[in-house]
């Protein structure tokens, strides 16, 4: 049984995707397909913001947007269809990965030959080496939430550290593509790796604690 939780409207990307599901769920399309379609759209994105023209690295927000969208109706369809796999379930956790890396990589080698400085490809590099690791500790660290009788699961309420946690982690992560799209708009979107290379390493970490497992949207 899934533990999830949510604050309010948020994650947007849940609620935005829910129209979605119902339009994607009336056509014969597995939710793997719909994960190889958000994997594109990921990698898509990436590519773009590795170019200095401001059309095309909006144009690469929306892709990310997309992305999201889609990461966020293969499961719900999988449930649906009654189609829910171990392999659906590692092939979205890959893409999840390859997505993150390859964004973070492609917005640090962007900024780097906008301005020539180093430091943007290191930012890029540590924003990208956060995720990796983050997603290897998750194949080797497993899910509290898997292991608990269903009745204690759905007595699980956040609370204290954590619903920071949960704050951070969860609905930080699961509506980023938002905080993307913002500050593309802006022309701004550099700000983010500053962010993402120390941020990046804190969610890891958040790993480690006992909230980070118990709780997810």
């Amino acid at each position: 049984m899934d533990n999830t939780t949510s604050l309010g409207v948020f994650p947007l990307v849940r609620k935005l995707s829910q129209p979605i599901i119902v339009l994607i769920s009336r056509f014969p399309i597995t939710p793997n397909q719909i994960t190889m379609l958000s994997l594109i759209a990921g990698v898509g994105a990436a590519a773009c913001f590795i170019q200095n023209d401001y059309q095309v690295r909006l144009i690469g927000a929306v892709l990310f947007v997309f992305c999201y969208l889609l990461d966020n109706c293969d499961g719900e369809i999988a449930r649906l269809k009654h189609l829910n796999s171990e392999f659906g379930d590692f092939f979205d956790t890959f893409v999840d990965w390859i997505v993150h890396t390859t964004l973070f990589l492609a917005l640090g080698y962007g900024n780097y030959q906008l301005n020539g400085d180093l430091v943007w490809l290191w930012f890029g590099f540590f924003a990208g080496a956060g995720a990796s690791i983050n997603y290897f500790l998750g194949l080797f660290i497993k899910d509290k939430d898997n292991q608990l009788p269903e009745c204690e699961q759905a007595s699980l309420h956040p609370n204290g550290n954590d619903l920071f946690v949960l704050i951070f982690r969860e609905l930080t992560r699961a509506d980023f593509c938002f905080i993307l799209l913002i500050l593309t708009l802006l022309d701004s979107e550099w700000l983010l790796l500053p962010a993402a290379a120390i941020g990046a390493q804190v969610y890891w970490l958040t790993q480690f604690m006992e909230g980070a497992r118990k709780f997810h949207v």
